[in-house]
């Protein structure tokens, strides 16, 4: 019993000593004034929203990925983080970044338990799952990053994160494709 205490500290010890950084409201200021330049006044309104309640935005460090407004106005949101923190990557990303991605990359959204598939198809565009990237680097003003995108960012067909049972026994041969670890970007040694 006290081995799995040893193991199980260090855990909870590094869960409870992470900082949550509120977003800087003059980045964020900034990349909605973008977003607006760029007629994407709904994903601001939402962005608005969320950010009047304590603690729902958390880290100026994040890439929006925005529908249109049209699609917007198509769906149903509920005026809740989810749709915006699902339609978001923490960590700042412009194109070029996304480009370097090998096809196929999942990253996460800042929503953990809902991946994004990162697909470069060449002449047809990059996709972020279903939606491709219609407007590239629409916030320049800030550290915050958004692109537009032509859809709604869905997260139904995307495989499980965990092994399903029918896969439990597989071979070790097989090569499943793994979540990407980490998207922060490593500078090059001086």
């Amino acid at each position: 019993m006290a081995l799995w205490f040893i193991f199980l500290l260090p855990l909870f010890a590094v869960g409870e000593s992470q900082h949550v950084n509120p977003v800087n409201q003059t980045d964020l200021l900034a990349a909605m004034a973008d977003m607006r330049n760029q007629s994407y006044h709904g994903f601001v309104i939402l962005l608005k929203i969320l950010d009047s309640i304590p603690n729902s935005l958390r880290d100026t460090d994040v890439t929006f990925l925005m529908p249109n407004d049209e699609d917007l106005s198509a769906i149903a949101v509920n005026p809740n983080r989810d749709f915006i923190l699902s339609h978001s990557i923490p960590t700042p990303l412009l194109l070029n970044h996304l480009l370097h991605f090998p096809n196929g990359t999942l990253v996460p959204s800042s929503i953990p338990s809902r991946m994004i598939s990162i697909t470069n198809n060449g002449e047809t565009g990059l996709f972020v799952n279903n939606a491709r990237i219609v407007t590239p680097n629409v916030c320049t003003s800030s550290f915050i990053r958004c692109h537009g995108i032509s859809a709604a960012i869905d997260f139904s067909n995307m495989a499980p994160l965990l092994p399903s049972p029918e896969f439990k026994d597989a071979p070790k041969s097989i090569n499943r494709a793994k979540p990407f670890q980490s998207i922060k970007q490593k500078r090059p040694p001086k």
